[in-house]
């Protein structure tokens, strides 16, 4: 079987993806260089992860490099920005990808303070924070493109994981905000997959139990894809095309919530 083609849209870009070890970054990472970007792979504790992304990007002849951070804290996450514009001299595009899915809580009676706190403090506080200070750098620099992974789970809610949807939800606030605060110079976007089926996802008790057929019974287009599937789906909101696109909420979810106008 040939190898498939990819279209080359971010040749001579440079692009971070956050949380890039394993799962869903980890293939946007390495569609990014399959199209083209050299690529810092970021992570927290999954060095081995890291480092087997980096891999795959130099394997399809791509240029990777790791850099760690914990972006529940601003000082990381500032030297991760100094260290990747250093490295490349340049950034083209972030795409904060990494997020806490409360994976361990299978209903809103398992809520804990702890995971409120623990959630809140990666997919928001580290959002925010990772969008200000890689998207100053972008606006010194005179252009930029983010691109915020979200979750349809903002139009149905989380009877599982409430502070989960609580979060996504406010990272649609962060896309707005800086969106406004940084045009036209750099766009702010925000995608959002519905269910993939990452490592993770097949792992969850629930998913082995009934509940991926459930949601494809229920999903029009009759399947759930893999995270290698919409990796390039959500990269497009960096490319050209989406030049006009700022401040947007863009989902692929085979149809499963039908959102109206």
């Amino acid at each position: 079987m040939s190898e498939q083609p990819f279209p080359r849209r971010f040749t001579g870009k440079t692009v971070l993806v956050t949380g890039a070890g394993t799962g869903y970054g980890a293939e946007i990472a390495v569609r990014a260089a399959q199209e083209g970007a050299r690529v810092a792979v970021h992570y927290n504790s999954s060095v081995a992860g890291a480092e087997r992304t980096a891999a795959r990007i130099k394997d399809v002849g791509g240029e990777a490099f790791t850099v760690r951070a914990d972006i529940s804290r601003h000082d990381d996450i500032r030297r991760m920005a100094g260290e990747v514009f250093g490295r490349f001299g340049v950034l083209d595009v972030l795409v904060n990808n990494v997020g806490d899915v409360a994976a361990e809580q299978m209903s809103w009676r398992d809520l804990t303070e702890e995971s409120i706190d623990r959630v809140l403090a990666v997919d928001v506080k580290g959002t925010m924070l990772c969008t200000h200070e890689v998207g100053t750098r972008m606006l010194d620099q005179g252009h930029g493109s983010i691109v915020n992974i979200g979750s349809t789970v903002i139009v149905r809610g989380s009877a599982r994981a409430p502070q989960y949807a609580a979060a996504k939800y406010g990272i649609l606030g962060i896309t707005k905000s800086y969106a406004a605060a940084f045009a036209p110079t750099v766009r702010v976007n925000t995608f959002a997959p519905g269910f993939i089926e990452t490592e993770a996802t097949l792992n969850r008790e629930d998913w082995k139990n009934g509940r991926r057929e459930e949601l494809i019974a229920k999903t029009p287009m009759r399947r759930i894809p893999g995270p290698a599937e919409l990796a390039g789906t959500a990269l497009f909101l960096a490319t050209d095309d989406a030049r006009h696109m700022t401040g947007v909420y863009l989902n692929a979810d085979g149809g499963f919530n039908m959102i109206g106008a």
